[in-house]
C-alpha cells in the first residue's frame, strides 16, 4: 500500500467518519483516494474553521476530531484552532502535508517547519520521514490525543512518503513505555479526602472541564449527594453539575455568581476536581479560598500545585477518583454552611434592569433561547460578552452541551465549532451565540453549513462594539472607546482642527449575508419579538442567522476587576 493509502486504512480503523478540512497541492494524493473510501470529508472554507469544527466535533462527541490541510499556509492556518484546542484539553488530531523530505529545509514552495511552529501548542506531534512508520505514527497519535490529559496531536507527511509504498500495516497493539498517564489514584489519597469531607463545615466543590473529559458527571452528582456538598464549576466545566440542583452555585470566578465567589472565600475545604485554578478563577492568589485546605484531584501531575498550593493531592482520572472516594465518603457537616449559601442565592442572584426606549437586552435572548430549546440544546459561543452573557443565563444540566473556548479565548471558534457539533450530532438542536465581532472572524463558514445541510442556528448578540473590550475602556479608560466601534469612522482631521467623528450605517447587514451565503438571515429590533423569532428559528430546517440588534453600552455584571480578589465583585449599580 501506498502511504496515503496506510493512512486511509488506519483513519477507518480508528473509527474516524468525518474530516474537516481543505486540498492542496501537498496532500492531493490523500484526497484523490479519500474521496473514494467511506470517509465523509467536510470542505471548510478556511482551515481554521476546519480546527475549530473537529474541537468542536470533539467536544459534544467525547471522540477525536480530525482536521486536514496542506503544507505551508494551509498548516499554519490551523494554528489557532490546534492552539485553542491545546489550552482546552480537546482531542484533535491535525494532519498535514509536507514537501516532499529531499526539499524540507530548502524553503521550498509552500513550505513551513510545521512541526516547529506547532510543538508548543501541541500535546505531540510528527513529522513522517519513513513510510513504514505511518502506521504505528497515526495509531499513536489517537492514543495519545484522547487518552491522560487530552490533547491535540499533529501529523506531518511529506509528499513523497504518501506517494512511496510500504508492507505496514496497521498495529494490532501499542506499547508506549515513556507514555503511562496514572489513570488509578492513590486509595491512602483518597482516604484522606474522605477524611477532610467528614471534618469540615465549610465544604466546596471546585469542578473544572476534566469532569466532563473523564466522563464523571455521574460521579460528582453521587458525590454531592451523599456528602452534601455544594457545587461551583468552571466555564469549561458548565453541564458537569446541574444548575436546575439546589446544591449549584453556577460559575466562578470574573464574571462567575457572587455567591459562587462567596462560597470558595468562606469554604474550609476547597475540593478542585479536573480543573487548572486559571487566573480568571482564582483572582488576586493571596486572596483565593484564604481559609482552605485544598484539596486537588487530576490526571495531569504537572497541573497539582503549579499556581495554588495544594494540601491533599489526588493524581488520577477524575471518574476513577471519584469512583473509589464515593465508596467510603460520609456526608459533610454542613446544614449552617447550606443555609447561609442558600441566603446568598436569594440575596444575590443573577439579574439584570430591562432595557430602555424599547431595546433588547442580550440577556433576555439567552434566556428566551433556554426557554425555547428546554434546555437541552448545544450551545456554542464566540469570545467576549456574548460567551459571558451564555454562561450566566443559560441553565446547564448536561455535559458537553457547552462549547466554547476558554484558555485561548478565540474570537471565531464558536460558529464552526458548532458546525463540528451538528455533524457530529445530527438530531441534536445546535446554537452558536455569537457578538457581531466575532462571528466576522469566521464567518465565510456559513458556505459550510449551507452546502452540507446543516440546520445550525446562529443568534448574534449585536450591540455594534467589540463589546468586552468596550467594556474595560467604558470602566477603566475613561470611556475612550479606541478601536472598539464597528458602526463608527474617523474622518482624517482638518488643519487646525481635531478628528471628526462620523456616525455610518451599520456593516455588514448580517441579513443580506446570511442570504447570500443560502441561509436565512433574521433581523430582530423588539424585545416582544424575541421569542417568537428564536421559536421560527428552530422550525426551520436550515442554517438561520438571526440579528438581534441588543442594547450597545450593556456591560457583564458582575466582575472582578483585574488584580482584585473574587470577593470584591462589582456590579453596575455599584458604579452609578
Amino acid at each position: 500500500m501506498k502511504g496515503a493509502e496506510v493512512l486511509i486504512d488506519c483513519l477507518i480503523k480508528e473509527g474516524v467518519e468525518h474530516i474537516f478540512g481543505i486540498p492542496g497541492g501537498a496532500v492531493i494524493d490523500i484526497c484523490d483516494l479519500m474521496n473514494r473510501s467511506s470517509l465523509k470529508f467536510i470542505l471548510t472554507r478556511h482551515e481554521q474553521g476546519a480546527a475549530h469544527a473537529a474541537d468542536g466535533y470533539a467536544r459534544s462527541t467525547g471522540k477525536v476530531g480530525v482536521c486536514f490541510a496542506t503544507s505551508g499556509p494551509g498548516a499554519t492556518n490551523l494554528v489557532t484552532g490546534i492552539a485553542t484546542a491545546y489550552m482546552d484539553s480537546v482531542p484533535i488530531v491535525a494532519i498535514t502535508g509536507q514537501v516532499p523530505t529531499p526539499m524540507i529545509g530548502n524553503d521550498a514552495f509552500q513550505e513551513a517547519d510545521t512541526t516547529g511552529i506547532t510543538r508548543p501548542v501541541t500535546k505531540h506531534n510528527y513529522l513522517v520521514r519513513n513510510v513504514d512508520e505511518l502506521p504505528s505514527v497515526i495509531r499513536e497519535a489517537f492514543h495519545i490525543a484522547l487518552t491522560g490529559r487530552p490533547g491535540p496531536v499533529l501529523i506531518d507527511i511529506p509528499k513523497d512518503v504518501q506517494q512511496k509504498s510500504t508492507s505496514s500495516r496497521y498495529p494490532s497493539s501499542l506499547d508506549l513505555p515513556g507514555y503511562k498517564p496514572t489513570r488509578k489514584g492513590h486509595f491512602k489519597q483518597i482516604e484522606k479526602v474522605a477524611g477532610a469531607i467528614k471534618n469540615s463545615k465549610k465544604p466546596l466543590i471546585y469542578a473544572g472541564g476534566g469532569v466532563i473529559i473523564s466522563g464523571a458527571s455521574k460521579e460528582l452528582l453521587e458525590l454531592v449527594q451523599k456528602a452534601r456538598i455544594p457545587v461551583t464549576t468552571t466555564l469549561m466545566a458548565l453541564g458537569a453539575f446541574p444548575e436546575t440542583d439546589e446544591l449549584s452555585l453556577k460559575m466562578l470566578g470574573m464574571h462567575g455568581t457572587r455567591y459562587a465567589n462567596m462560597a470558595v472565600t468562606e469554604t474550609d475545604l476547597l475540593i478542585a476536581i479536573g480543573a487548572r485554578f486559571d487566573d480568571r478563577i482564582t483572582g488576586k492568589l493571596s486572596e483565593f479560598a484564604p481559609h482552605a485546605k485544598i484539596v486537588h484531584i487530576d490526571i495531569d501531575p504537572s497541573s497539582i500545585s503549579k499556581n495554588v498550593t495544594v494540601h491533599i493531592p489526588v493524581v488520577g482520572d477524575a471518574r476513577e477518583v471519584l469512583l473509589e472516594l464515593n465508596k467510603i465518603v460520609e456526608k459533610a457537616d454542613s446544614d449552617e454552611w447550606l443555609e447561609q449559601i442558600k441566603e446568598w442565592k436569594q440575596q444575590y442572584p443573577l439579574t439584570y434592569q430591562q432595557g430602555k426606549g424599547g431595546r433588547i437586552k442580550p440577556q433576555q435572548v439567552v434566556e428566551e433561547i433556554y426557554r425555547a430549546t428546554e434546555g437541552k440544546a448545544i450551545i456554542c459561543t464566540e469570545v467576549g460578552q456574548n460567551q459571558m452573557w451564555a454562561a450566566q443565563f443559560y441553565k446547564y444540566t448536561i455535559p458537553r452541551q457547552f462549547l466554547t473556548s476558554g484558555g485561548l479565548g478565540t474570537m471565531g471558534y464558536g460558529f464552526p465549532a458548532a458546525i463540528g457539533a451538528q455533524v457530529g450530532n445530527p438530531d441534536k438542536l445546535v446554537f452558536d451565540i455569537a457578538g457581531d465581532g466575532s462571528i466576522q472572524m469566521n464567518i465565510q463558514e456559513l458556505a459550510t453549513a449551507v452546502i452540507n445541510g446543516l440546520p445550525v442556528k446562529v443568534a448574534i448578540l449585536n450591540n455594534q462594539y467589540l463589546g468586552m473590550v468596550r467594556q474595560w475602556q467604558g470602566l477603566f479608560y475613561d470611556k475612550n472607546y479606541a478601536y472598539t466601534s464597528l458602526a463608527r469612522n474617523v474622518e482624517p482631521a482638518e488643519e487646525g482642527n481635531g478628528p471628526r467623528e462620523m456616525e455610518t450605517t451599520y456593516i455588514p447587514d448580517f441579513v443580506k449575508v446570511a442570504e447570500a451565503y443560502g441561509a436565512v438571515g433574521m433581523r430582530i429590533e423588539r424585545p416582544q419579538d424575541v421569542r417568537e423569532a428564536i421559536e421560527e428559528a428552530i422550525r426551520i430546517p436550515k442554517t438561520v442567522v438571526m440579528d438581534f440588534r441588543v442594547e450597545k453600552e450593556e456591560n457583564v455584571w458582575p466582575m472582578v476587576p483585574a488584580g482584585a480578589a473574587i470577593s470584591e465583585m462589582i456590579d453596575g449599580v455599584e458604579l452609578l
